[in-house]
C-alpha cells in the first residue's frame, strides 16, 4: 500500500492574486518538474493559439483569464506555456473510469484515473472579483475534477471517448467554469449546451432541488436526461460510445441494484468506496484506478473526502469556511494499492521507462 496525500488550499481574493499564489506554490515543485518530463515523452496532440484561447476563456469566464495571468507573473513563463499547462483549452485526455451516484441531498463520485496525473490539491476559493465560491479537488491545476459552489450546485464528469475531438475546453475547465458561473442545474445545462467541448464526456449536475441532470456532451452535440447514476457510456448518444462498455455497464448494474435500498448517504459512500462492493477500482496502471471518493451535500454545504478505498471520509465544512471560519487541517491522507508514483509527491512520475 502507498500512503498518499492531498493538500488543502484555501484562498480568498481576486483571481489574479489566486493565480499568483498558486504559481508561487508550484514553482520548483515536483508537480511541474514531473510534468516537464512528461512532455518530453508524450508529445501534445493539440495546438496553442494564445489569442484564440483568451477569446474563448473570456467569453465564458473572464476572471479565469486573470488567474492565468497571475500564474504567468509568478512563474515568469510565456503565456503559451501557461495555457499549455493550465489553460484547459484544446488538451488531450486519456481514458479513465469514474462512477457517480446521487440521492435527495447528496452527490457521491469515484474519481478513477492514473496516479501520474493526480495533483493532490483540494481547493477552497472565494473570489472577491467575479464568480461563486467553490470547493473541490483540482485537475490540471486550474480545473476541477468535481466540486460544489456556494449555491449548492454540485458537478462532476465521467469520460466517454476520445473519438473525433474538436476545438474547445477540456472537462476539468468546463467543471470549473460551470461551478463559478451557474447557480443551479438549469443554468448549468444551458451553459453546457453553449460552451465548446474538446472531448466526449457526461457531466452530472445536482443541486438543492434534489434533481440530477446528466448532459451527454460531445464536440458535435449535447443531449440532456435526468438520472441519479452514471458510469462511462452514453444512454442517449449511443452512436458516440466507445466499443468496450462491459465494465461501465457492470458498474451501472451494481448502482442500479443498490440505489433503491440505500437509506442514507453513508451507505451510498461505502458502496462506492469499499473495495469489495464492485465499484471501487484498482486498475491504476490502466488509467482507471480509484484515487478519491468525494461526497457533496448541497443543503449543508459539507464535503466528505477520502483518498483510496475502505476509508472513513474526512469532513470539510465549506459552509463554515464561507462564513469566515478557517480550515483547521492542512492535508488529507489515505492509502492506495499501487507502487506507481504520484505527480505531486514522487520523483520520476513521468512516462520514461526505467
Amino acid at each position: 500500500m502507498k500512503t498518499i496525500y492531498s493538500d488543502i488550499i484555501p484562498f480568498r481574493g481576486t483571481h489574479y492574486d489566486f493565480g499568483k499564489m498558486q504559481g508561487q506554490l508550484l514553482k520548483d515543485s515536483l508537480t511541474l518538474i514531473n510534468r516537464e518530463n512528461q512532455w518530453k515523452v508524450r508529445r501534445p496532440r493539440f495546438q496553442i493559439n494564445a489569442a484564440e484561447a483568451k477569446q474563448a476563456i473570456a467569453s465564458f469566464a473572464p476572471a479565469i483569464w486573470e488567474e492565468l495571468l497571475g500564474f504567468q507573473e509568478a512563474l515568469q513563463w510565456p503565456i503559451e506555456k501557461v495555457l499549455t499547462e493550465f489553460g484547459g483549452y484544446r488538451l488531450e485526455i486519456p481514458r479513465s473510469g469514474c462512477s457517480i451516484l446521487t440521492g435527495n441531498d447528496y452527490f457521491i463520485r469515484n474519481y478513477d484515473y492514473h496516479p501520474k496525473t493526480y495533483e493532490g490539491r483540494f481547493v477552497f476559493f472565494h473570489p472577491s472579483d467575479h464568480g461563486y465560491a467553490t470547493a473541490g479537488p483540482s485537475q490540471r491545476i486550474t480545473g476541477r475534477s468535481d466540486g460544489m459552489n456556494e449555491k449548492g450546485l454540485v458537478m462532476g464528469y465521467n469520460f466517454m471517448n476520445r473519438k473525433k475531438p474538436g476545438d474547445g475546453f477540456i472537462c476539468s475547465m468546463i467543471n470549473r467554469i460551470v461551478l463559478e458561473t451557474c447557480a443551479h442545474v438549469e443554468e448549468a445545462v444551458a451553459l453546457l449546451k453553449e460552451i465548446p467541448h474538446r472531448h466526449s464526456f457526461s457531466y452530472i449536475m445536482h443541486d438543492r432541488s434534489g434533481r440530477t441532470f446528466i448532459a451527454e456532451a460531445t464536440p458535435r452535440e449535447v443531449k440532456v436526461r435526468e438520472s441519479r447514476i452514471c458510469t462511462n457510456h452514453f444512454e442517449l448518444l449511443q452512436h458516440e460510445n466507445r466499443g468496450h462498455l462491459v465494465d461501465s455497464k457492470r458498474r451501472l448494474a451494481i448502482l442500479e441494484e443498490h440505489q433503491a435500498h440505500l437509506s442514507e448517504a453513508r451507505e451510498a459512500f461505502h458502496l462506492l468506496n469499499d473495495t469489495d462492493k464492485g465499484i471501487f477500482s484498482d486498475l491504476y496502471a490502466s488509467w482507471a484506478g480509484t484515487i478519491h471518493t468525494a461526497a457533496y451535500f448541497p443543503n449543508e454545504l459539507k464535503v466528505w473526502f477520502a483518498l483510496g478505498g475502505d476509508q472513513f471520509p474526512t469532513v470539510l465544512d465549506f459552509g463554515a469556511w464561507l462564513a469566515g471560519k478557517d480550515i483547521s487541517m492542512e492535508r488529507i491522507t489515505g492509502e492506495v494499492d499501487t507502487d506507481i508514483p504520484f505527480v505531486h509527491m514522487d520523483e520520476h512520475a513521468d512516462w520514461f521507462r526505467r
